[in-house]
């Protein structure tokens, strides 16, 4: 009987043991991980520009660290409890079946990780870009291991799989070159003036403080327009005009539109130029009764 009570005190002696080392292990990777993800954090704001290298590059690391930190807290764990180690040893002496196991349970997230490190090594987009897929637009905000997180223009932050968003067709407004040329379509009405729309448009778009003179030597010299305004297509009610103006950024550019359209629109109300709309004539059957008798 006593040595059954030491054999049951030992048990307990050795699970709160074993409890506290595993909890103490998991607080200790969770805190060392987070300083070292605040230290890439502040190094990721100071450094990146100064010596103009990728701010995708720390952060992707940054979240490899993490990794990494708590890779190595469960291996310490399953050295030092002699269950653990047992069941680690019997693991890995089926080490074929329990990767076939492991492999098909967990294939999806490995694809997640695989991608990641594609991204991070092709780049078709970085931290800080403005980029559009399957109908989303937004700011890539954070790539890590297994997603990519892009804030969009309402604040929202979009979690997408590293291996959705690398299968994709992405749009991206900032890599290579982040000048944008916005496309801005008016319709005016067939007796309005054309060329005095024309020079309306030119105007109020070379008067934006974000408009950027695109012109190359050779079409400056020919004194060829800042911005070019086309006829591009006669409609049944209204003839349509397209701008091409430049500007730097993504942001501008929706902005930069938008002041347009007010702007343009004041001004053809001043200049009595009609911006048309389609008219539809609705007769009766009753009435065409009434005028056949």
């Amino acid at each position: 009987m006593h040595k059954l009570e030491k054999y049951i005190a030992q048990i307990d002696s050795d699970y709160l043991r074993h409890t506290v080392l595993i909890f103490g292990t998991i607080l200790v990777a969770f805190i060392v991980s987070m300083i070292i993800r605040k230290i890439a954090q502040v190094a990721i704001n100071k450094y990146s520009e100064r010596i103009k290298v990728d701010p995708t590059n720390y952060s992707f690391l940054k979240n490899s660290l993490s990794f990494i930190i708590f890779s190595i807290a469960i291996s310490f764990i399953f050295y030092k409890i002699p269950f653990f180690k047992s069941l680690g040893a019997a693991l890995f002496a089926g080490a074929g079946v329990f990767a076939a196991i492991l492999g098909f349970a967990a294939q999806k997230a490995f694809s997640n990780i695989v991608s990641g490190i594609f991204i991070l090594i092709f780049k078709p987009f970085r931290v800080g870009d403005t980029i559009e897929f399957s109908g989303r637009k937004g700011v890539v905000e954070e790539i890590t291991l297994r997603h990519t997180a892009i804030k969009d223009y309402e604040n929202r932050r979009i979690v997408v799989p590293n291996s959705f968003i690398s299968e994709d067709i992405i749009t991206n407004s900032d890599i290579i070159d982040e000048l944008i040329r916005q496309n801005i379509e008016f319709s005016i009405s067939f007796d309005a003036d054309i060329n005095k729309a024309i020079e309306i448009i030119q105007n109020e778009a070379e008067k934006h403080p974000y408009f950027i003179d695109h012109r190359t030597s050779e079409a400056k010299k020919a004194n060829a327009p800042k911005v070019v305004v086309r006829v591009i297509e006669l409609t049944d009610f209204a003839v349509r005009l397209k701008a091409y103006v430049w500007c730097f950024g993504n942001d501008n550019a929706f902005i930069l539109k938008c002041d347009m359209l007010k702007s343009v629109k004041e001004q053809f109300d001043k200049n009595g130029i009609e911006i048309p709309f389609p008219y539809r004539t609705i007769v009766y059957k009753n009435d065409l009764i009434k005028l056949k008798n």
